[in-house]
């Protein structure tokens, strides 16, 4: 049977995004790690595939670049009161990555740069007494403006291990990290087919619950009892971007596939 760890131990998952300093902090220090890895990749580089199925390394750093636009609109929706969507709609993002895939890598790359910087800008002249206004981000979640932020951070630095090129998710800065898998396991919970467990971090020994509980939507969910690991690797995992090969279940096997999260 699966074993569990006493209740007392276990951290319950956040209900709003992290701290917006943290966030700005964590979004810098990911657009420098970004820009890194561009400057040293080749330009035959960026026409090979990422880790994501159809999408070519060019087709990341568009996508990246196009993402801090979209988070420009969010940030003037709160400023002004305005809606203005992240994308004008699901069909126009697609088709502006495929579009914007296709340029020379100097052109990806001072795209990718100077997207960033105008975020940057939106983020100095941003009220402070409107980071609190609601939007709601590309997924239809609402959530306050502090909360894109955290969303931009999380963008970029998952996006630098898609591109395959050697990041991983041991170089994101430890308490990112640790809001990460907070953040994708509340997201789970609340999908059909996530599996209830507590995922333990042998690096820190932290400790979270994540899964719909026993008396999910959908019947009892698959009860994986403790998923422990290193905490970049239970990061991987949990965004499908690893099979879990160095989890292991308070059974001693490899954990299994997840939902996608997003």
């Amino acid at each position: 049977m699966p074993q569990h760890l006493p209740e007392s131990t276990v951290t319950p998952l956040p209900v709003t995004p992290p701290d917006i300093d943290d966030s700005l902090d964590w979004a810098g220090d990911g657009a420098a790690h970004l820009r890194g890895l561009m400057t040293r990749m080749g330009e035959e580089a960026f026409g090979a595939p990422s880790l994501l199925p159809g999408w070519t390394r060019a087709h990341v750093l568009t996508h990246i670049a196009r993402n801090a636009d979209a988070m420009i609109n969010l940030l003037r929706w709160a400023k002004t009161g305005t809606e203005t969507p992240a994308y004008a709609s699901r069909e126009q993002r697609d088709a502006d990555i495929e579009e914007g895939s296709h340029r020379t890598p100097d052109e990806i790359r001072a795209d990718v740069i100077a997207s960033s910087d105008r975020l940057a800008d939106a983020v100095r002249v941003m009220p402070k007494g409107r980071w609190s206004a609601p939007v709601r981000n590309p997924q239809g979640t609402e959530l306050p403006a502090y909360g894109v932020i955290w969303g931009r951070a999380r963008e970029v630095w998952i996006h630098a291990v898609d591109l395959d090129v050697g990041a991983s998710f041991s170089d994101l800065p430890v308490p990112m990290l640790a809001v990460l898998i907070d953040d994708v396991g509340a997201r789970l919970s609340t999908l059909p087919g996530c599996p209830e467990m507590v995922l333990s971090d042998s690096d820190s020994e932290r400790t979270v619950r994540v899964g719909p509980g026993p008396d999910g939507p959908d019947g009892p969910p698959r009860d994986l009892g403790t998923v422990r690991g290193p905490g970049h690797e239970l990061a991987a995992w949990l965004l499908g971007r690893s099979k879990g090969k160095a989890l292991r279940t308070s059974d001693g096997v490899r954990p299994g596939p997840l939902p996608s999260w997003l």
